[in-house]
């Protein structure tokens, strides 16, 4: 769909912008990373004893170009507009096609940029990308029910919650119940 490359696009808001990320970003996710763990460690998959390496940092990087390639996946990296300073990541995963195209979000921000409405700002653009440019009837995105941060945000964007999926998914090396919820295409007409 985009080539043999991860596209060159650019998503702008009023004070973020959305990329795909670049090989070359190593040392700005690095920082945030680290920086950020403690932070961002309950509420993603257990981190393995090298992830923040650039062997990790490698497998993340060309998974991220093959996802894009199979129109499995969109990873983009979010950037303050004003500086270009890397402050988390959105990903559209589990692309499918067919009679469901859908997908599910996913979202990271770093602790010091937490609870500024960045992430409100950017998933807005990876919404519009998802029922814009990729074509998409419906996005999907799940939490731990005592994540009120998360809650909220799926909120402020018009996700409705559809039910408790049980032990959905293993976060920090622990299984947990997820809310599913959800954004049609026709929520936003």
């Amino acid at each position: 769909m985009f080539g043999k490359n991860l596209p060159e696009i650019r998503l702008w808001g009023e004070r973020v912008v959305l990329r795909p990320p670049k090989n070359t970003d190593y040392l700005d996710w690095l920082k945030l990373r680290s920086t950020s763990a403690a932070f961002l460690q309950p509420w993603e998959p257990a981190w393995p004893a090298d992830a923040l390496s650039r062997a990790a940092w490698r497998r993340f990087y060309l998974r991220v170009v093959e996802d894009w390639q199979k129109d499995q996946a969109y990873s983009f990296f979010i950037f303050l507009r004003h500086n270009d300073q890397l402050i988390g990541g959105i990903n559209l995963n589990r692309v499918q096609r067919g009679v469901a195209q859908r997908a599910t979000l996913g979202y990271w921000i770093g602790e010091s940029f937490k609870q500024q409405g960045y992430m409100t700002e950017a998933l807005r653009l990876a919404v519009q990308l998802g029922f814009g440019e990729l074509h998409l009837q419906r996005l999907e995105a799940a939490f731990i029910p005592h994540n009120h941060a998360s809650r909220a945000l799926l909120q402020r964007l018009g996700f409705v919650e559809e039910g408790r999926l049980r032990r959905y998914l293993q976060i920090n090396g622990q299984w947990h119940d997820h809310i599913m919820a959800s954004l049609i295409i026709d929520d936003l007409v």
